[in-house]
């Protein structure tokens, strides 16, 4: 006689249904696992280096150095006249960061392709990760801000802290956020125009010019340069980090109420087109 048993399965894997489906549930409960890829994913960078972690110092130190001495020296351009290190340090800190999450972030399907098709766990969990582990070299970065400031500090150079640091937080959740959400949008999106990677790559490089980086926004004149800036969600978040630590530059709610609703919908968008080539990304690698 053949016994029919039941089956009291744990898990139930199935496509999602609603595109807008986040599950933090299941995100929590793989929170090990984003932690391990954090590990990972910080550990893989300098493997292998004599100096290993001291690279995530000396690569912003050298990058501010030599922009020091291009834009501020040879080109003379503004920097609010506060010290130039200081000023282009703190744009690049930002930038550095949103850049690199962002290009990490792009090539979730194509790196992680062979990963996600022998095992299930939630997809979104690769881009939080990269976005976590990224933080982490971030700090470093600001440890070695934080050092060049208070040597200026000690040198007597007239630079004021003020109450508006408080957001720094705020800034950095929405500058991770937008730089995540690019990335897993155009992750989607080279799955069937793989094209569009090396797009992206020059469109950052391009990017970086039409946002207060390297300059303030007080010293654009040019109207065209101006109109982009004022929707380019990053040059509220780069100038109010500068008028939190320097004193300087430009701070308008309105304008970081914008970058705010501008990473949302950004979120939105990567999470629909995310969700939706999650589902089918294996049989177009």
């Amino acid at each position: 006689m053949n016994e029919e048993h039941e089956q009291n399965w744990t898990l139930t894997i199935s496509s999602k249904a609603n595109l807008f489906d986040l599950n933090l549930t299941e995100l929590w409960k793989y929170k090990d696992l984003i932690r391990m890829f954090i590990i990972r994913d910080f550990a893989a960078v300098y493997k292998q280096t004599i100096l290993g972690p001291l690279w995530y110092i000396i690569q912003p130190l050298l990058t501010t150095i030599i922009y020091a001495l291009v834009f501020g020296g040879m080109s003379q351009m503004s920097t609010e006249g506060q010290p130039k290190m200081l000023f282009y340090m703190s744009g690049l800190l930002l930038w550095n960061y949103f850049s690199t999450n962002l290009l990490k972030n792009a090539d979730t399907f194509l790196i992680n392709s062979g990963l996600f098709g022998k095992v299930y766990f939630p997809r979104l969990t690769v881009p939080i990760a990269t976005t976590a582990s990224g933080l982490l070299s971030f700090v470093f970065q600001l440890l070695l801000l934080i050092v060049v400031y208070i040597y200026y500090l000690i040198h007597g150079v007239s630079i004021m802290v003020n109450s508006t640091l408080l957001l720094f937080p705020f800034i950095m959740l929405i500058l991770c956020i937008l730089s995540m959400s690019l990335g897993i949008i155009v992750s989607s999106l080279t799955i069937k125009y793989r094209d569009l990677k090396h797009l992206i790559t020059f469109g950052i490089q391009l990017a970086m010019w039409v946002s207060p980086v390297l300059y303030p926004v007080s010293g654009v004149t040019n109207s065209k340069l101006l109109f982009f800036m004022k929707f380019n969600p990053l040059s509220s978040l780069l100038e109010a980090f500068r008028y939190s630590i320097l004193g300087t530059g430009r701070f308008h709610w309105s304008s970081i109420l914008y970058s705010l609703v501008f990473t949302l919908v950004t979120l939105m968008i990567g999470i629909v087109l995310f969700n939706k080539t999650e589902k089918n990304f294996i049989d177009n690698i």
